[in-house]
């Protein structure tokens, strides 16, 4: 089974709820497809409004949403995804990744189809380059993982390395980031660094750890962040 992931943009004169709901209109027939194993569509919309003031830049424009699909053998079965997706989007870039999950959402599960609690923070990464891929990859997944959820209020992570782009000029990334936060964190600093309201203490300490871990494997200039909500219709679980 491999993963893929679909950067998306809506088409021009689409706003960004309406976007979103005829993406979920249509995902649902996807999940029938053959060699599907399992689907997840989050979208940059009113929803996670709040959130706005975590997004950074990198790429832009920013993508709008994102299509995450399980396939058998995507080589031979992505072709039918991708005609669906023509109808709907105005642009896609694909990019097959491995997938670890440090935190599986148990806290807040929701049926399929449904909005997941919260926001999904989507982040998308370029390695810098000072680092070998080896030393990249240590450093993430190795010590800084820890750190991340000692110090954020998350409930679901999931880190995706790209291994290749797939699709035609797909921007040179490496890998792609999924943290589900609580409502409350879209607006409070405190409620996204998970101390209480007014802990200035805890909050200095906690986001100063953050980001002098993150400083370790990011270059802020070559990252971008954008508060999604998500969706999950079909786990491949």
């Amino acid at each position: 089974m491999e993963k893929l992931i679909y950067p998306l943009w809506k088409p021009e004169r689409v706003d960004s709820d309406a976007f979103r709901d005829d993406l979920l209109l249509k995902a649902q027939a996807w999940t029938a497809f053959a060699g599907v194993r399992g689907l997840r569509v989050s979208v940059a919309d009113t929803a996670v409004a709040a959130g706005e003031q975590r997004r950074m830049a990198a790429m832009k424009p920013l993508p709008d949403g994102l299509l995450s699909v399980w396939l058998d053998a995507a080589i031979a079965e992505r072709a039918t995804i991708e005609a669906a997706l023509d109808k709907v989007v105005s642009r896609f870039h694909c990019y097959l990744v491995t997938e670890a999950e440090p935190i599986r959402n148990s806290l807040h599960p929701a049926a399929p189809g449904e909005r997941v609690h919260g926001m999904c923070h989507v982040v998308f990464l370029q390695r810098p380059p000072r680092l070998t891929e080896d030393e990249w990859l240590a450093i993430w997944q190795g010590s800084h993982t820890r750190v991340a959820i000692d110090t954020q209020s998350t409930f679901g992570y999931r880190q995706n390395v790209i291994v290749r782009g797939l699709s035609y000029a797909a921007p040179p990334l490496h890998a792609m980031i999924e943290e589900n936060f609580p409502e409350q964190a879209m607006a409070s600093h405190y409620a996204f660094y998970n101390v209480e309201e007014g802990d200035d203490e805890g909050m200095a300490k906690n986001a100063g750890a953050m980001m002098e871990s993150v400083s370790r494997f990011i270059d802020f200039d070559r990252i971008d962040v954008i508060p999604m909500s998500e969706y999950l219709f079909k786990s491949p679980a």
